[in-house]
């Protein structure tokens, strides 16, 4: 048993080790064939590699040559372009050359003829020279003949003959100023005073002098102690709300409304007048009222201007300048309102124009407007004539119409006859006595100023401002100023007054030059 035991487990271990063997075997011839093949690839993987290099390194030779073979063809192109540029230099070049050659040889021929001209000149000069020795010889001879003649040095006669000399000169040319200037007068005058007499005697309007406070009636005194309410709380809401001071005193059923701006006041004296018929006057209400007629008035404003334009026969435009057209109705100028003056301008205006045969419709809407610059707020800078003028540029107003405006009181050029009519009815309209107010301080500063200014010039003796600054009489030296020159100072003096003043209306200059004798019986 143990014998079998043995000899089973020898043939199993023999079995085992022959299948190892075999297995072993198998195995190593197994792998060797796998080598094999292995090896048959990767032969034949760089066999396939160097043909395909081989075929890329011949298409990138063939690539190589083809762009070798077009940047030579660019190469020759480019060459043949610089050799025919260079060769067109080439000719310009001679050309060139040929041209200064050409140069040179007239310009040695001008210097030729340069050289004979000059040696010409120069006999010429000595000649002159020669001749010029003998005239100086004989001036100095022939002064020295009417030395001994007149008795008197040579530089003495040259004063007195250049003094003759600009006294005749000025006598002459202030002697046809003064025929000029008549002449123009005498043309002129006629047409002028018969338009402006027409133009005035045509247009007739209602002035009123425009204070700074409203007198307001109420019923009964009782009303006043209602309008100043408890501890004067209504009073001083009003006064807020308004922007006008109310004055109750001791005038019987009546308190005044004091406010330098007129349309303020207007507001202030429409609501003060609400609020007592109807007898409620407390803060709220004040407010409600004043509001209330401030929107009120707002579109009076718009009737105003409307009422305004279709009194001068036009119609239309912006609703600003509407509105600024009633503002004139509350504004003033020198105590003159100034709706009334800037439609009594538009009816001169027109008036002239239809004279002249001019747009009667145009010149009445520019003398309407002209000073509508005065109703802007005072944060706008500059002369209410220019105000006025970017106004009507802005709301489209007609070109003429905005020149008129702004050129009125010349702050830029005329462009237009109607402009020339603005201005001469502005004047007619503020110059009329009574129609403007200064005050006493100004209105004497003012003549002072415009004596003094006249007796500034030479010659000038006494000078006397009279109707009201209107007129400046001017008395000169006789043996100083004559005739003709009296003519041209009265002309300088209007001139230098129209620069340097600002006055309304127009200033006469008159020249007075007599010649008075005097003898005594003893």
């Amino acid at each position: 048993m143990t014998i079998d035991l043995y000899i089973l487990i020898s043939a199993v271990s023999v079995s085992i080790g022959v299948a190892f063997a075999l297995g072993w075997y198998i195995n190593s011839r197994s792998g060797q064939n796998k080598i094999a093949s292995a090896e048959e690839r990767a032969k034949k993987i760089l066999s396939d590699a160097e043909k395909e290099a081989s075929n890329l390194k011949k298409e990138k030779l063939l690539d190589v040559k083809d762009e070798w073979y077009k940047k030579k063809q660019e190469f020759e192109r480019d060459v043949n372009t610089k050799r025919t540029k260079l060769q067109a230099f080439e000719k310009q070049l001679n050309s060139r050359e040929e041209n200064l050659e050409r140069k040179v040889e007239l310009i040695n021929k001008k210097e030729r003829e340069l050289a004979s001209y000059k040696k010409t000149l120069d006999d010429q000069i000595k000649q002159v020279d020669e001749r010029h020795g003998q005239l100086h010889r004989l001036i100095q001879e022939e002064n020295q003949r009417l030395e001994r003649v007149s008795g008197m040095p040579r530089e003495e006669a040259r004063k007195i003959l250049l003094e003759n000399l600009v006294t005749e000169t000025k006598s002459e040319s202030a002697q046809m100023l003064k025929e000029i200037r008549d002449t123009a007068r005498l043309e002129a005058k006629k047409d002028a005073q018969k338009i402006v007499i027409q133009a005035i005697q045509r247009s007739a309007a209602d002035h009123c002098v425009e204070s700074t406070v409203s007198v307001l009636h109420i019923q009964n005194e009782d009303m006043k102690g209602r309008i100043i309410g408890k501890e004067g709380r209504n009073i001083r809401t009003f006064e807020a709300a308004t922007g006008v001071d109310v004055i109750v005193d001791d005038t019987p059923e009546a308190i005044i409304l004091s406010a330098f701006d007129p349309l303020r006041r207007e507001v202030a004296r429409l609501s003060m007048e609400r609020l007592i018929a109807d007898g409620r006057i407390h803060p709220a209400r004040i407010e409600e009222i004043v509001e209330k007629v401030r929107k009120e008035l707002d579109e009076e404003l718009l009737h105003i201007g409307e009422n305004a334009l279709l009194e001068i026969g036009s119609h239309g435009g912006h609703e600003e300048i509407l509105k600024h057209i009633g503002l004139m109705k509350f504004r003033s100028s020198y105590g003159q309102n100034l709706l009334s003056h800037s439609l009594e301008v538009a009816h001169l205006t027109g008036l002239m124009a239809a004279e002249l045969g001019i747009d009667t419709a145009l010149a009445k809407r520019s003398g309407l407007l002209h000073d509508v610059g005065k109703t802007v707020n005072r944060n706008t800078e500059g002369p209410h004539a220019l105000v006025g003028y970017d106004m009507a540029k802005k709301y489209g107003e007609h070109p003429v119409v905005a020149n008129a405006i702004g050129s009125h009181h010349e702050d830029i050029p005329m462009e237009h006859p109607i402009a020339a009519l603005v201005q001469a009815a502005d004047a007619v309209s503020g110059a009329r006595p009574g129609a403007r107010r200064e005050s006493v301080e100004a209105y004497a500063k003012r003549l002072e100023r415009l004596e003094s200014l006249a007796k500034s010039f030479d010659g000038v003796v006494n000078t006397y401002a009279i109707q009201a600054g209107r007129e400046i009489r001017v008395v000169v030296e006789n043996g100083k100023i004559d005739d003709a020159m009296a003519d041209q100072l009265a002309h300088d003096i209007a001139k230098k007054i129209q620069t340097e003043l600002t006055y309304p209306g127009q200033i006469k200059v008159t020249v007075i030059r007599e010649t008075r004798s005097f003898a005594y019986a003893k």
